[in-house]
């Protein structure tokens, strides 16, 4: 790099010499070293491009993303926002390399496998969506200090969750169902399906069953157990 600085000084300066001079025979030595000294400095340029090249060649060499025996940190710090037809999710994390990402999106996953960050490796996985994404269209972007994902969802409209969560009064009234005809008060089963739901339901399902009962002794709708003691 010193040589490189040195001949292109010394070009500078017989161009410099060349245009104020004035004797032929001045010029054209002047022009002779001139031409001499460019070609130097063509092949020293040369020489330390390639260097650089070669370097620059192994510090990326190829990611083995295919690696065994490989640990990873489970990645907790998220935020996600959504909009009518796609998900994002950002990660915080720094010093993520594009080229040691591994990202396998499925219909109902998404598995985020990021490599070599301060000689640590981290995940970031979903094993079931709350519902369906299209993985083909799915993307992931590395930022300096976060890593956005792109999830696109098959049916448009507003996500509750990221994850997949069961419904538990379909499944309380799915395991209580069988047992309806076995019961000598039939409404009993009923009855205690309306408890769980009210008790393990948040504020909206609350208010519902509440304002149905209230209707229902108030004589604005029909009391469901009016039959019954």
């Amino acid at each position: 790099m010193a040589e490189e600085q040195q001949l292109k000084l010394d070009l500078e300066e017989l161009r410099h010499l060349q245009s104020i001079a004035k004797r032929p025979r001045v010029i054209s030595f002047l022009a002779s070293e001139i031409r001499d000294l460019d070609a130097k400095f063509a092949t020293v340029t040369a020489a330390a491009a390639a260097t650089q090249r070669a370097a620059v060649s192994v510090e990326k060499a190829p990611f083995d993303s295919g690696a065994v025996n490989r640990s990873y940190a489970t990645l907790g710090t998220f935020s996600w926002d959504q909009d009518n037809d796609k998900i994002k999710i950002y990660i915080s994390i720094e010093g993520a390399d594009q080229e040691k990402v591994d990202a396998i999106f499925k219909p109902m996953s998404v598995d985020i496998k990021l490599h070599d960050i301060h000689e640590k490796n981290y995940r970031f996985y979903i094993p079931k969506l709350n519902k369906e994404i299209l993985p083909d269209k799915c993307k992931l972007v590395v930022k300096p200090t976060k890593v956005i994902v792109t999830l696109v969802k098959v049916s448009k409209g507003n996500w509750l969750d990221l994850h997949f969560k069961e419904d538990k009064n379909i499944k309380n009234y799915l395991q209580l169902k069988p047992n309806l005809g076995q019961e000598k008060d039939p409404m009993a089963g009923i009855m205690d399906l309306m408890k769980n739901m009210y008790e393990e339901g948040d504020d909206e399902m609350k208010r519902t069953i509440a304002k149905a009962w209230s209707d229902a002794r108030s004589g604005k709708t029909a009391d469901p157990l009016k039959n019954y003691p």
